[in-house]
């Protein structure tokens, strides 16, 4: 016999348009992940979301009751290991500096299209950090604005990885998807995760974009 299928990726939509919030969960559907919740405002959507645990939450931010920034700081906060991707109608920098700054993973405008939506949320669920074209660089040089502030910490808090966690990092700070890294390192996509989660808790940080801000701001992106 062969090994177990691999459980599908769990997703959550939020949404305040019903027909746009139908559209995205039967694509969703139909392309073999497990929707397990829709919520069409805010204080909903926390609470669906608590509820039914899922992995990615598709997340609009033109909410009523809770604005999306808020849904995503509730929930990434309650269960860090929640990944949001964020699907606006908006390509707005501030609205997408706001999103990631809230503890999004990602973040498409809703031009994209049905197959690049599917590969998002595919994407978004194994940690990779998903932009509309254009919008990562915007993002990354937030990061870079942001790390010429003076650090809270001390350099002597900071805990000890191991060289290979380092490399890792290096290249996650380069904005390389974990499985270009897997290709770079010769080294399987678990592997390459397990290093990231290893990293994440040894730094006490929640996601993949917390991880790049502290990487730019201990100057990983600049070496070879």
């Amino acid at each position: 016999m062969t090994g177990e299928p691999a459980q599908a990726v769990r997703v959550m939509v939020v949404d305040d348009h019903p027909m746009w919030r139908e559209a995205v969960s039967r694509d969703l559907a139909e392309a073999g992940l497990d929707v397990v919740a829709t919520a069409g405002d805010g204080e909903e959507a926390v609470r669906r979301a608590r509820a039914s645990s899922p992995q990615v939450i598709v997340l609009d931010l033109n909410l009523p009751n809770l604005p999306g920034v808020e849904v995503c700081r509730q929930v990434v906060a309650n269960d860090p290991s929640v990944r949001v991707l964020v699907l606006s109608a908006s390509g707005e920098h501030q609205d997408v500096l706001e999103a990631v700054k809230s503890g999004a993973t990602g973040y498409l405008v809703k031009s994209a299209g049905r197959d690049e939506l599917l590969e998002a949320v595919r994407r978004t669920a194994v940690g990779d950090a998903v932009f509309t074209p254009g919008l990562a660089g915007l993002v990354l040089g937030e990061f870079r604005r942001l790390a010429s502030e003076p650090a809270p910490a001390s350099a002597a808090d900071v805990p000890k990885l191991t060289a290979r966690e380092t490399e890792v990092l290096r290249l996650v700070a380069k904005g390389l998807s974990y499985r270009q890294i897997a290709d770079r390192l010769v080294l399987s996509h678990r592997t390459v995760q397990n290093h990231v989660q290893n990293t994440l808790g040894k730094l006490q940080l929640h996601n993949r974009v917390e991880l790049v801000r502290y990487a730019i701001e201990q100057g990983l992106d600049e070496e070879l």
